[in-house]
């Protein structure tokens, strides 16, 4: 028993093969809830039997913030620290020891490493501060989707730890078809938040809604309170990715040029303008945008990141734009570099005999 009464907390629906892995995550904590909102797999019976307290009830409507809500509510009130997971996710081990060392008596919230996507050898390409480990009192989860976890007390104290982290490993065959309707009611709820004006626009680019993501989003760039630049350049970049779409390209340049001015200290923006070069064939105009690329060596911890920006993507985008304007030395260079990530990509390989060959 430590200092602190841990409690974990979480929603689920038909996940039955995620739950030894979860709940063997879990039980470092002093008690394990679990709302099930519908399973009609043995989600609930291996919960059960693996000791976590569950509670069934449907949401209806369903909206992801009263669910989340609602699964809190299942928590002790006399515990000290919530923390709240799904169940496609994984703490790396000795997290509760880490998180009594973290939390002090006056924190409210803690932030702490989330691998939000791993590759194949189980190594981050998207790494980022989650914030969902939290006092009892004075929270609640709020919008309909994309929820947040929102203080209503009067001081928030948050700390942040690196010593814990957790990895997630989502279903990929899970539907994500809700996602739309309810961004679109969270909009309609709140016109002015910023952060799902932004998901709405991006999700309609996801569903090929070119003319109405660009519209939402050119609104996301309007409000009061899109502030934070990285936000507003990832904005700036899928209005560019749909005229590119319509292929309108003098437009898909004008709003990436936006974006590189708007956090120049990101790669992403730089990045895809080398991305729509090479779909262009302006083999030139690649080569600049990748080297003004690499000069940006810090990896912002944010879910805006690209994987694209820090995988092997670059070193090929050089290397092919380098071979096509005849720099045969630099183009084995760079596709030398994108094997380093990569060894065993067919492709890479058969561009390195190509350039090899042309060398000689």
């Amino acid at each position: 028993m430590g200092k602190y009464k841990v409690c974990v907390y979480a929603i689920t629906k038909n996940e039955e093969k995620f739950v030894n892995r979860w709940y063997n995550s879990m039980k470092e904590a002093d008690k394990v809830y679990v709302l099930d909102t519908g399973s009609t797999d043995q989600t609930v019976k291996k919960l059960k039997n693996l000791g976590a307290f569950v509670t069934v009830k449907k949401i209806d409507p369903w909206r992801f913030d009263n669910a989340r809500n609602e699964s809190l509510a299942l928590v002790d009130e006399d515990a000290d620290i919530c923390v709240c997971t799904d169940l496609d996710e994984v703490f790396l081990p000795g997290w509760r020891e880490q998180l009594e060392k973290a939390w002090k008596k006056d924190t409210t919230r803690l932030k702490y490493n989330y691998n939000w996507q791993l590759d194949e050898n189980n190594q981050p390409t998207v790494n980022f501060y989650i914030e969902k480990i939290h006092s009892r009192k004075n929270y609640k989860w709020t919008h309909p989707v994309h929820e947040v976890l929102t203080f209503q007390g009067d001081c928030e104290k948050t700390e942040i730890t690196d010593q814990i982290t957790v990895n997630h490993y989502p279903d990929q065959q899970k539907s994500r078809s809700s996602y739309l309707p309810l961004l679109e009611l969270s909009v309609k709820e709140d016109p002015e938040d910023d952060r799902n004006m932004h998901y709405l626009g991006r999700e309609y680019m996801y569903y090929g809604k070119w003319k109405k993501s660009i519209a939402t989003l050119k609104k996301h760039l309007k409000l009061k309170r899109a502030t934070w630049r990285d936000e507003r350049c990832a904005s700036m970049r899928f209005i560019s990715r749909c005229y590119k779409n319509l292929e309108d390209y003098d437009q898909a340049r004008i709003w990436l040029d936006k974006a590189i001015k708007e956090a120049p200290y990101l790669r992403d923006p730089y990045i895809e303008r080398a991305l729509l070069e090479y779909h262009l064939e302006n083999y030139e105009e690649v080569e600049k945008y990748c080297l003004k690329a690499l000069k940006i060596t810090t990896h912002q911890k944010s879910y805006i990141n690209e994987i694209f920006s820090w995988n092997n993507t670059v070193y090929d985008l050089l290397s092919i734009s380098c071979y096509h304007l005849g720099k045969m030395n630099y183009a084995i260079y760079f596709v030398d570099k994108a094997l380093e990530y990569t060894p065993n990509d067919n492709r890479l390989l058969n561009n390195k005999r190509v350039f090899l060959e042309k060398e000689d």
